[in-house]
């Protein structure tokens, strides 16, 4: 089977055991987004037309509309002034059938608003605030010396920083970027004077924060929709029409009460919305949400999934990788030459910074999901198992290289029953790092709705949950020790002992 063949197999592993039509369901990376698209999924759910399938915090508004787009999912949450400004180039006072007849041009409908609007706005600590004077926005001019720290969506949308520090003449260059879910905590430290918050946001009154005023209109109204493919309606009805029962029924308090028991009271997303489903009426009785001990956090409902989808993220990509990077090592050994190419082209794909990488390739294929976290992983295992490759045949000592020759065994023989058994250990050795490496690199893949481990790591960062973020590294640790044992095994099962000890190599 060819590597691309494989991959193409891979991919297709979690869809081939999906017997039953599913809807899937895509979220952004913070709190209100996950909760709204909970309620979505358990809302399909609970029509018992398709399964909904909730990926969880798949990165920022681009890469969600690439998704809708190429059909990787079907509908998630978004917000019309976001649709308006960021995806279409219009201007904030677009209606929703104006946005609708642009958005058909994609084969994308938005509709089902659920009630409440969710505002960008800038926020200082009240007491800082009250010292200073600083009531609006158009206030901070007078206080150059602010530290300002600020999401990294913010700082690149169309809607967010530069147009806004154009409108209101704000004297800042370049702001500190800053994750959205670490912003309260940097601001109660001192750590810097003003962050952008959404209007919903929980913890405006636990942090007792000021929102400054937008006194020259400039945020467009955030009406919460659903962002959705046309077909979506047509294809699933009795799904549809149980997501219809949802418009209208969350008011801005209602949000702000969902967001502070996922974010203050540490429940779960699906407990948050399984809550609100079964007050609203909207479905039948749910259990109450309740906090989570450290024990249910590790072993939820959700571990044997995401187990699998990083094992899958890991030993494919670890697949491919032996599979390529065996043969480049043999190359590298027998042409010096190429090799030096060979062996810097790997040690670039090293350099490059993760998120970008998988950024280019989530362009670059076209979708998200496991495919481009695949290929991210894979380039990433290549140096270790192309390096040890060329290094344990070099290594090989040149007598005994020139007493296969003098048994005249051919080029082939020599190298499959010669070469390669002397260098088993050292190109082990290399297929154990990358392995250890890419548990660890596979949990970046959630950015980007491929799941496994770091799903958990992503929604913890995005409520900044400290429980949450060990329920995804704990598990990842512990993986990383169990691949790291079983070469070892593997090691003394396959090494003959006269070749474990007489030849030595690998990183």
């Amino acid at each position: 089977m060819t590597p691309r063949a494989l991959l193409a197999l891979l991919t297709l592993l979690p869809a081939l055991c999906a017997a039953q039509a599913s809807i899937n369901v895509g979220s952004k990376r913070f709190t209100e987004s996950y909760v709204i698209a909970e309620i979505v999924a358990q809302t399909i759910r609970s029509a018992g037309e398709a399964a909904a399938v909730h990926h969880p915090g798949m990165g920022n508004t681009g890469i969600l509309f690439a998704a809708l787009k190429s059909g990787a999912i079907d509908i998630y949450p978004e917000y019309t002034g976001t649709i308006a400004i960021e995806l279409l180039g219009r201007t904030p006072a677009a209606t929703l059938p104006d946005l609708n007849r642009e958005l058909a041009e994609h084969g994308l409908a938005a509709g089902l608003p659920f009630g409440f609007s969710n505002a960008y706005a800038l926020a200082m600590r009240e007491d800082r605030a009250a010292i200073l004077g600083v009531r609006a926005i158009s206030d901070l001019k007078r206080h150059p010396d602010l530290r300002l720290g600020l999401s990294q969506e913010f700082l690149n949308r169309k809607d967010g920083w530069p147009a806004l520090r154009e409108a209101y003449g704000l004297p800042w260059a370049a702001p500190r970027g800053l994750d959205h879910g670490l912003a309260y905590e940097a601001l109660a430290a001192g750590g810097v004077d003003v962050i952008d918050v959404y209007t919903t946001d929980a913890k405006l009154g636990r942090y007792r924060l000021r929102v400054l005023a937008d006194d020259r209109g400039f945020f467009p109204a955030y009406e919460a929709v659903l962002l959705y493919r046309r077909d979506t309606p047509v294809r699933f009805p009795r799904s549809w029409a149980a997501l219809e029962r949802l418009q209208g029924r969350i008011s801005n308090q209602r949000m702000i009460g969902l967001n502070a028991q996922v974010e203050l009271d540490k429940v779960t997303f699906s407990a948050a919305a399984a809550t609100f489903l079964a007050e609203s009426d909207a479905r039948g009785t749910e259990p109450a949400a309740r906090q989570r001990s450290m024990l249910q956090l590790l072993f939820g409902a959700d571990f044997l999934r995401l187990t699998g989808e990083h094992l899958l993220l890991v030993f494919g990509s670890l697949a491919l990788s032996a599979a390529i990077g065996v043969p480049l090592g043999v190359w590298a050994a027998g042409a010096p030459r190429a090799g030096q190419w060979i062996l810097a082209a790997a040690g670039t794909a090293q350099t490059i910074p993760s998120l970008a990488l998988l950024a280019f390739l989530v362009a670059f294929t076209g979708t998200i999901g496991m495919m481009p976290a695949l290929g991210a992983l894979f380039l990433y295992a290549l140096l270790p198992i192309v390096r040890n490759t060329q290094s344990g045949l070099c290594d090989i000592p040149p007598g005994l290289k020139e007493s296969a020759r003098a048994l005249g065994l051919p080029t082939g023989a020599r190298l499959w029953h010669i070469e390669l058994p002397l260098a088993a250990r050292p190109i082990l050795a290399g297929i154990k790092t990358s392995a250890v490496i890419n548990v660890g690199t596979a949990t970046i893949a959630a950015f980007i709705g491929a799941g496994g481990y770091g799903e958990r790591i992503v929604a913890g960062l995005a409520v900044h949950d400290h429980a949450m973020l060990l329920a995804g590294a704990l598990p990842a640790a512990v993986l990383a020790l169990l691949v790291q044992w079983i070469f070892d095994r593997l090691d003394r099962w396959t090494i003959p002992r006269g070749l474990r000890a007489g030849v030595r190599g690998g990183l």
